[in-house]
């Protein structure tokens, strides 16, 4: 499951379009996915923690991290996410050189994860070392479904610590990757004390973002959630993994001691966030959205914050048609239309 130098360095940082196959006949609901993808907008996660994980080498390490992989299976995860340079930082002695543990673009550490996204019909992201034109980079690589490689997010904020051992700050051109059941992005551990890249990804319309680091990140992870309207996915090499929900709210948290592989949770991802303060907004409506569409239906408000979920619950009913029969902006577009009035006016 190799891919070639030139598809490599051509696609990195590059999010492109996956592709969904049927599932490996785990549950019904599962079974019945067409060619094209899932059916509906919900998306199941595991996320990772590396307790316990330890190697003498780097393909000791790759193996307990599939076979930790493997428990998560019954539950048909779409994605899995493992924590920073895992493939490294778990080597017994130190981390090997980066000629050593980075991938070079044959396949020489991820061609594992490749086999196992095919084998189990899902996209992993996969926080390695990788190395193109001379450079090495902190990133993480996407793998599609078909175990194909997709693109990578190649970390922009480095530590003090990492440029000091030779690696290169990726792009500030934060990119998002489309798959079958959404648009994700990534950050990576110290990424998260700058706000530009996480900003980016929610004015590109990142719905789920990756977090896979050294450390938690703590509350800064549900701030981010709740400012930038997506949903966050961490995976930590010693602590708590966690999902956390668009309102900032923790959905599911684990892997540190109780359980420690990691957490799994299952998202909606057809939903949208409205925007309701001031008198003569869209909440105005939502007692007739609710009279004809009935519990097919959430609308969920968060009063202090004047934000309202409009979620659907069917994989008949689209958002966006809601939205269009009932003439709702979202939250994004009354922030890009006041945007765009501002620069009208030369501020």
């Amino acid at each position: 499951m190799s891919f070639s130098r030139r598809n490599f360095v051509k696609s990195a940082s590059v999010g492109l379009a996956g592709m969904g196959l049927i599932s490996q006949g785990i549950g019904k609901e599962w079974a019945n996915r067409s060619q094209s993808g899932p059916t509906s907008r919900r998306v199941n996660i595991a996320t990772l923690t590396m307790n316990g994980i330890k190697g003498d080498n780097i393909e000791q390490v790759i193996a307990a991290a599939l076979k930790r992989m493997e428990i998560a299976l019954p539950m048909a995860p779409d994605i899995y996410c493992l924590p920073e340079v895992f493939h490294a930082a778990a080597v017994k002695g130190g981390r090997p050189p980066l000629p050593v543990s980075s991938e070079n673009g044959s396949g020489n550490i991820i061609a594992p994860f490749q086999t196992f996204a095919k084998a189990h019909n899902c996209y992993i992201v996969c926080p390695v070392y990788t190395t193109a034109e001379g450079k090495y980079y902190n990133a993480a690589v996407l793998i599609d479904r078909q175990g194909e490689y997709l693109g990578e997010y190649r970390k922009a904020r480095l530590t003090e610590g990492e440029l000091r051992k030779g690696l290169t700050p990726g792009p500030s051109d934060i990119p998002v990757f489309a798959t079958d059941f959404g648009r994700i992005g990534v950050q990576i551990c110290f990424d998260i004390e700058w706000p530009e890249g996480w900003n980016q990804l929610g004015k590109k319309g990142a719905e789920i973002v990756f977090f896979p680091s050294a450390f938690s990140g703590g509350k800064r992870i549900a701030a981010k959630a709740l400012d930038n309207k997506y949903c966050i996915v961490s995976s930590i090499r010693d602590t708590c993994s966690r999902i956390c929900d668009v309102t900032g709210e923790l959905a599911v948290s684990g892997g540190h001691p109780s359980n420690e592989w990691g957490v799994f949770g299952s998202i909606n991802l057809e939903r949208a966030i409205l925007h309701t303060h001031g008198a003569g907004t869209v909440a105005v409506k939502f007692p007739e959205i609710r009279k004809k569409y009935g519990t097919k239906i959430v609308l969920h408000t968060l009063g202090e914050e004047h934000y309202t979920i409009l979620e659907s619950l069917t994989h008949e009913i689209k958002v966006a048609d809601i939205l269009r029969e009932f003439d709702m902006r979202t939250h994004a577009d009354h922030l890009r239309i006041a945007e765009e009035l501002t620069a009208g006016l030369g501020f």
